[in-house]
């Protein structure tokens, strides 16, 4: 299993200035096909200055969820520090 892509990607309005929310589309491959999961997460910044990324999937999967997770967390992580993410 890897993460392709994440695409269209949309950032909510949220009127909490530590947090920011988003919506958008990972591209899975897993047994050499691609398959499209919408997702929603967030990036809180606690106090001390730590990003924490809040992932929920929207579709159902069909894949054990915990590495799934993990997978498109990091991602999320290096596009946020790669500042790819929408403003």
């Amino acid at each position: 299993m890897t993460i392709v892509e994440i695409k269209d990607m949309v950032r909510k309005d949220v009127p909490i200035y530590y947090r920011r929310a988003y919506s958008g589309k990972a591209v899975v491959e897993i047994a050499g096909k691609n398959h499209d999961m919408r997702i929603n997460w967030t990036i809180e910044t606690l106090p001390l200055g730590i990003k924490e990324t809040a992932i929920t999937m929207a579709d159902k999967v069909d894949y054990p969820l915990v590495p799934l997770l993990k997978e498109i967390k990091k991602k999320i992580e290096c596009l946020e520090s790669e500042g790819k993410l929408p403003i």
